[in-house]
């Protein structure tokens, strides 16, 4: 379900993928693209370690929930494992990090993403997919689907999640889940397009201020990925890290899992 760009992004040529790595480790994260777990209103041990301070304990589990972004063809029924239980997106690449960065403080990944979920879907196995597992730490993804169906389903309107529903349900799962764990950490959801005019891109980030709203309400770390993709798109052609918009290739996702790390005070 590809969909064409109304505008280069700035001009921009596309690079071939080692060119593209090699500007996307260069850049800094864009002016408030990540506000850390120390910013968090719920404390977080920091590990110790003259490297950095990594804002999440040793030993603990964190479970990443989310949508296809997240999944990337992670592992049933639990996305836990050798290989590519993980997927092969960013979730991977946080275990990764973490545990080349940090392997003293043995913390374990889980992917819980499922294609085509929205928000309602999340709510609707959160029992099962998270509270069942027992996390010390959640990261959540969500509101691609929630904003795509009305633009590639526009008369299926039954799989429209409008956005009063969206801040609903998402504020109702971390009311929840704030008392269970230790912390939580969220992403807004984000549309390769540079042209912020484009009706997608204008509704996604209605959807992406109500996530920023969400963290700022319950004082939670925040991934802005949406303005992590916008730096980069400054400098690379958004075909570069993603074929559609919304599935980032492996340059998008290091950028997601690189946003992710500082959140939780990772440094490298």
């Amino acid at each position: 379900m590809n969909r064409n760009s109304t505008s280069n992004a700035g001009g921009a040529q596309p690079l071939d993928r080692r060119s593209a790595v090699r500007r996307l480790l260069s850049l800094p994260l864009a002016a408030g693209a990540v506000t850390g777990l120390a910013a968090a209103s719920r404390p977080v041990a920091a590990a110790t370690g003259a490297r950095d301070e990594l804002m999440l304990e040793p030993g603990s589990k964190l479970v990443m929930i989310g949508d296809s972004i997240t999944d990337t063809g992670r592992a049933r029924p639990v996305g836990e494992g050798r290989g590519e239980a993980l997927g092969n997106g960013y979730v991977m690449m946080v275990d990764a990090l973490l545990s080349a960065v940090h392997p003293d403080a043995r913390i374990r990944v889980v992917n819980m993403g499922i294609s085509g979920n929205t928000v309602r879907s999340l709510a609707a196995r959160w029992n099962s997919d998270v509270f069942a597992l027992e996390p010390d730490y959640v990261s959540v993804m969500i509101g691609a689907n929630d904003v795509w169906r009305q633009f590639d389903s526009p008369l299926r309107t039954e799989l429209h999640v409008p956005i009063d529903e969206y801040e609903e349900v998402y504020d109702g799962l971390i009311t929840q889940t704030l008392p269970r764990v230790k912390g939580m950490i969220l992403f807004t959801p984000f549309y390769l397009e540079p042209n912020r005019e484009d009706a997608m891109r204008a509704a996604m980030d209605s959807y992406s201020d109500v996530v920023r709203q969400l963290a700022s309400r319950h004082q939670l770390p925040l991934v802005d990925s949406q303005a992590v993709f916008d730096e980069i798109m400054e400098h690379v052609y958004p075909a570069a890290i993603n074929w559609d918009r919304v599935h980032p290739n492996h340059v998008g996702s290091m950028a997601l899992a690189r946003a992710f790390a500082k959140s939780v005070g990772l440094q490298w």
